[in-house]
C-alpha cells in the first residue's frame, strides 16, 4: 500500500474520533470528502457533513453534493505530504486556515482550483469521489381519452471527472439506479415521479445512496 492509500485508510478510520473543533471551523467539503471516504462514520462532524451533502441536492437549485474545489488540499513539488495526508491535516486544523507552505512548494502552486481539485486526484485511491452519481428526475405518464400513451420526462445525470470536476448530461430512465424509488414500469398506467437521487461507494467499496422527493 503506497503512502496515499495508507493515509486514506487512516483518515477513513480515524475521522469519527479525530475532529476536535466546531463544524464551522474547517472547510465542510474537506469533512464531506473524509466522511464519505470513511463510510460516514458516526460523529457530530460527519452528521453535519452528510446534512450539507444532502441539502445540496434538495431543490432548488440542485448543486454538486461534494464541491471538492472548496477544500484547499494544495500541491507539493517534492510530494513530501501526500494529498490525503494533507487533507487530513486541513480537516484537523482548529483555525480553518490553509496549511503552511511545504518545503519546495512554489507560490504558483498555491491556488484554489476552479471547479476541480487543486491537486492531482487521478490515483485510484480517490475513486470514491468519481463513484458519486447524481440524478435529477422528472417523469409523467398518462393515457389520454383517445387511448394514446403520453410520456414526458427530463432526467439529468451528474458525474465527477478525473480531477473532481462536476458535469451534468442528459440521461434516460434506464440509467437510474435500481436503488431509486423510480419505477415507471412497462405499462401505460398513470405515473408521476419527481426527485433527486444520489449514490456512491466509499473508500472500501461499500455502496450508499439517498433520495429526495419533491
Amino acid at each position: 500500500m503506497n503512502s496515499l492509500r495508507a493515509a486514506a485508510a487512516v483518515a477513513a478510520t480515524a475521522v469519527s474520533v479525530s475532529f476536535a473543533m466546531p463544524a464551522a471551523a474547517y472547510p465542510v467539503d474537506c469533512a464531506i470528502l473524509l466522511c464519505l471516504a470513511g463510510g460516514w462514520p458516526a460523529s457530530a462532524e460527519c452528521a453535519n457533513a452528510r446534512a450539507v451533502f444532502i441539502a445540496r441536492i434538495t431543490p432548488w437549485p440542485v448543486e454538486p453534493p461534494l464541491q471538492i474545489w472548496n477544500c484547499p488540499m494544495r500541491a507539493s513539488l517534492n510530494h513530501e505530504i501526500a494529498p490525503m495526508e494533507r487533507l487530513f491535516e486541513i480537516a484537523l486544523r482548529e483555525d480553518g486556515e490553509p496549511l503552511p507552505r511545504s518545503r519546495g512548494e512554489s507560490p504558483a502552486e498555491l491556488y484554489l482550483a476552479q471547479d476541480r481539485a487543486d491537486v492531482d486526484i487521478s490515483d485510484p485511491a480517490y475513486d470514491f469521489v468519481r463513484s458519486i452519481h447524481l440524478f435529477q428526475i422528472e417523469y409523467r405518464r398518462h393515457r389520454n381519452r383517445d387511448g394514446d400513451c403520453n410520456t414526458w420526462s427530463t432526467i439529468r445525470e451528474g458525474t465527477y471527472g478525473e480531477q473532481g470536476d462536476f458535469a451534468w448530461a442528459q440521461s434516460t430512465p434506464a440509467r437510474v439506479p435500481s436503488a431509486s424509488a423510480f419505477r415507471p414500469g412497462a405499462s401505460c398506467s398513470d405515473y408521476w415521479f419527481r426527485g433527486v437521487f444520489v449514490d456512491w461507494t466509499d473508500y472500501e467499496g461499500t455502496y450508499g445512496f439517498e433520495e429526495v422527493r419533491y
